[in-house]
């Protein structure tokens, strides 16, 4: 009896350690999402099938284990799962219920990536129930979770959804805009099912905008991919739009061939959906439920019975758990090996990444710095180039050098905006581009910047049309600086690419939320056009269409980059739709607040516009600062032009000795110099005296340096290399002031 006793003991010991190692194999996180995932992924099989209620099955088995353990991205996920699933089987209000669980959950835990998704399918059911100012709410929902986390693909699907529910609304243009958006996007990506849909529907709207030529062209486009790719419902709706096309237009055999095609695929669909979602099914899955819980009973049942012989019962139970345990031991023992693997893997790439990232910021500073000196130090001889040309070009220079001396001149003026150029890229890359807003009127932005850019037009024989929506308003408060930018760079690339044609730009609003409209511009030409292949790469840096046409056409290949860099930054999106051989269209959408304040006054140059005879000239004594010598003699000999006298001194310490010994009017003070810069010479001046007048001749960037040429005490600045006439009415109007200011103190 002792022996029994011993052995029972034993058995029941070996028990609980099974039952312990079984819990925590359950109750491993990484394994309960295993199960989850596992279960999602069935249940996604399973409604690509048609298999409705086999699919809510699954999602019902993986709720309850992420109601277990509290698993709330999981949760989210299979709620709007079943929404969706609720939508198919036409449960509208449930799905209703299922997708305001999910989102709930999804905010809470800031899943965007699956809250987009929901409001997705928030919008299809509200599509579906015909509340359509409610579908559009939850697809626009949807997109600003898309863009946020760049999911392309599911923006364009919804960008192609909506366009359907704008169709509904009889709302054609506004659906032909987003459909043509869904359309870029699924065409750059590859999106094939979204491309097909949306030429289709394409089709749809043009048919109603009574263009049947387009219709029937985008919708047999549409209906090629879906019949490639079998997307088979895309491919239903296609028969029946071109079917309904011919029909209008009177070409009533194709519209036959059409509709029979149609109705074929359809009543195969029908068959396959019978065949799987019949409620024949749904009842069959419920009466499993019943006939499963029924086996637990008499499972029970059996084994109360299968008790009477409890020592039989002991040996087998105690074989079974030795072997059970011992499996168990092993599993458990294998999966801490590849635990402790994937731990220190997962240690040495975080490692990685982190050392990687470090190199790239500091390659990213490093070439930011590069950048700047390497402008800068051009600069420097550039402005002895423009100098020397300019000043050659006034001192009648023999016939037979005119010609060369202007290409010298255009040479320099072309490296210049070169320069610019790359400066403008390292900025945006850098994210160091400010944005200033301030208010300004829109029409007369864009009529100024028609007017500038009219001269260039005309030389190539080319008309521009200017279009501005008569029910947008005309002021508003943005940086309009860069928005002039955008479009004088994409008009002068519409110009250099036209020749004997014409250019359209459009300005209109698109959506209005508040005093903020979103609005598009549109510059559209019909010059040589750009291959589907070069439109890939348009907006990438010194990207053009060829080298060919780099050569022929002239340009750097900068501007489309600087372009849409400048777009992102203002919280725009650009496209591009292009033929060869017949036009481009570039058209951006951009926010813009809307102000019933009229535009500031135009901030102007102050040049001098007096008269040269009023100053007293011959008393003017000027300081040069500069220690490059070519520089010097250029800088002294346009002063000696401008019958004014100057000192020269070639670094910081002697501009002081010679300031504090002498009376100067003007100071123009270079700033990288050897010993002390410029920046800490006009410091020490302005100790001692705050009323000189100091220029800072400067060959850096003046953006990035504004703030430190104020904090240094500089009365203005002069860039290098700078246009003669702007530096001598820039002088001109100093002295001006100076004498205006002695004569009031008088």
């Amino acid at each position: 009896m002792s022996h029994t006793k011993h052995y029972f003991y034993i058995i029941l010991l070996i028990f609980s350690l099974s039952l312990s190692a079984q819990n925590t194999m359950e109750e491993d996180p990484e394994i309960t999402q295993n199960n989850i995932n596992y279960r999602i992924l069935q249940s996604q099989t399973e409604l690509q099938n048609f298999n409705y209620y086999n699919a809510q099955k699954h999602l019902d088995e993986a709720l309850e284990l992420a109601e277990k353990g509290d698993n709330k991205k999981s949760l989210g996920l299979i709620y709007a799962l079943k929404g969706r699933i609720q939508l198919i089987i036409d449960e509208k209000d449930k799905a209703i219920k299922s997708l305001n669980k999910a989102i709930e959950i999804q905010r809470i835990i800031d899943d965007n990536l699956n809250l987009g998704s929901s409001y997705k399918t928030f919008g299809d059911v509200y599509l579906a129930k015909k509340d359509y100012y409610s579908a559009l709410d939850s697809y626009r929902a949807a997109k600003s979770k898309f863009e946020e986390e760049e999911l392309n693909e599911e923006l364009a699907e919804t960008l192609l959804r909506e366009g359907k529910t704008y169709i509904e609304l009889k709302n054609y243009h506004k659906a032909r805009d987003v459909i043509e958006q869904a359309l870029a996007i699924a065409k750059k990506y590859d999106y094939l099912e979204t491309q097909s849909g949306s030429l289709i529907n394409h089709a749809l709207v043009y048919n109603k905008l009574g263009n049947n030529e387009k219709a029937i062209a985008a919708g047999k486009e549409g209906i090629q991919i879906a019949k490639t790719k079998q997307f088979s419902n895309t491919l239903n709706q296609g028969y029946l739009v071109v079917s309904n096309v011919y029909n209008n237009i009177g070409s009533y055999k194709n519209s036959r061939e059409y509709l029979n095609l149609h109705l074929k695929l359809s009543d195969s669909i029908r068959n396959l959906t019978r065949i799987n979602s019949s409620s024949d099914q749904e009842t069959q899955y419920l009466l499993n439920e019943e006939i499963e819980k029924n086996h637990e009973i008499v499972e029970k049942l059996e084994k109360a019975e299968d008790d009477k012989n409890l020592g039989t019962l002991i040996s087998i139970l105690s074989v079974a758990l030795i072997t059970i345990l011992s499996l168990l031991t092993l599993s458990l023992y294998k999966n801490n090996n590849i635990r402790l693997k994937t731990n220190n893997m997962l240690h040495k790439k975080n490692g990685e990444l982190i050392i990687a990232k470090e190199k790239a910021e500091l390659a990213s500073k490093t070439k930011a710095n590069f950048l700047s000196t390497v402008t800068h130090e051009l600069r420097t001889p550039l402005y002895a180039v423009t100098g020397l040309s300019n000043m050659l070009l006034e001192e009648n220079p023999k016939p037979e050098q005119v010609q060369h001396l202007k290409s010298l001149k255009f040479s320099g003026d072309y490296l210049l905006t070169f320069i610019n150029d790359i400066l403008q890229i390292n900025k945006i890359e850098a994210n160091k581009v400010d944005i200033e807003p301030e208010p300004f009127n829109l029409n007369k932005k864009i009529n100024n910047i028609v007017l500038a850019l009219n001269n260039s037009a005309q030389s190539n024989n080319i008309k521009i049309h200017f279009e501005y929506d008569k029910d947008l308003p005309e002021n508003f408060i943005a940086d309009q600086l860069k928005i002039s930018q955008i479009l004088i760079n994409l008009i002068g690339n519409s110009i250099k690419f036209t020749k004997n044609g014409d250019i359209w730009i459009r300005a209109y609003k698109i959506e209005e939320k508040g005093k903020i409209y979103t609005l598009r511009f549109e510059v559209e030409d019909n010059g040589i056009g750009i291959s589907q292949e070069k439109q890939d790469h348009m907006f990438e840096s010194f990207s053009q269409g060829s080298i060919q046409i780099n050569r022929k056409y002239g340009g750097t290949g900068l501007g489309l980059s600087i372009v849409k860099g400048l777009i992102d930054i203002l919280k725009g999106k650009i496209y591009v739709k292009s033929e060869l051989d017949k036009g481009t269209t570039f058209y951006f959408e951009i926010p813009l607040e809307h102000s019933t304040v009229e535009e500031a006054q135009e901030k102007r140059v102050n040049y001098f516009d007096g008269n040269k005879a009023d100053l007293d000239l011959k008393s003017v004594k000027i300081l040069v600062v500069e220690d490059n010598k070519i520089n010097q003699m250029i800088t002294k000999k346009i002063l000696t032009k401008m019958e004014l006298k100057c000192d020269i001194v070639d670094n910081g310490e002697d501009a002081v000795e010679m300031i504090k010994a002498n009376d100067y009017n003007i100071i123009l003070m270079d700033i990288h110099m050897p010993g002390i810069s410029g920046m800490e010479a006009t410091k020490i001046v302005r100790t001692f005296d705050k009323e000189l007048t100091i220029f800072a001749l400067t060959a850096v960037t003046i953006e990035d340096k504004m703030h430190e040429f104020e904090e240094a005490g500089f009365t203005d600045i002069i860039p290098k290399p700078f246009k003669q006439e702007e530096f001598e009415k820039k002088l001109y109007n100093a002295l001006a002031s100076k004498n205006t200011n002695t004569i009031a103190n008088a």
